[in-house]
């Protein structure tokens, strides 16, 4: 019914709270599924994912660009997010209260996705539960997710990078 990657970006969203994690998921998903449209809903939650990431980096002018372009692209796009079983309304409301905390630098909180459908709220708390999370976790973020972007081997993304150079340049 959902795709497994998107699952498991929600799965990341709501249990260990690696923001990093849901970005590298959801983007690697919508590179194969959905062309690289840049107004896909895909990419708006990906920006959700990012914008958490860079508050919780302090990063606030990070975070409110990539939340304003994120909801900009789910408002675009909300009967695709309904069908994603997230509740629309709920969705844009809280993402207002976390638009507010950004506009007061207000230190992050994490914060959850509405959803609305049972059975998908159901199958992400069973894989968190395989993959040892604890759903809705309001424990201390180890500095390793924080810092996820610094750690990380980005030998992929480079040779993505230059193999995307050199199309263009044929």
């Amino acid at each position: 019914m959902y795709p497994n990657s998107y699952i498991q970006y929600l799965v990341h969203f709501h249990g260990d709270r690696d923001y990093f994690e849901c970005h590298e998921i959801l983007e690697e998903y919508w590179k194969e599924t959905d062309n690289r449209n840049k107004k896909s809903v895909w990419v708006g939650l990906i920006l959700i994912a990012v914008s958490s990431y860079h508050h919780r980096r302090n990063n606030y002018e990070g975070a409110k660009k990539t939340l304003k372009k994120g909801m900009e692209i789910l408002e675009e796009n909300r009967m695709k997010v309904e069908h994603l079983g997230l509740d629309v309304n709920n969705l844009f409301s809280v993402l207002e209260k976390e638009n507010n905390r950004l506009n007061m630098s207000k230190e992050f909180s994490p914060y959850s996705l509405p959803i609305i459908d049972i059975h998908l709220k159901e199958q992400c708390l069973n894989m968190c539960y395989r993959q040892n999370m604890t759903w809705q976790s309001t424990e201390k973020d180890s500095v390793e997710i924080i810092h996820r972007h610094i750690t990380r081997d980005r030998s992929q993304v480079i040779k993505e990078r230059e193999d995307s150079i050199k199309k263009r340049k044929k």
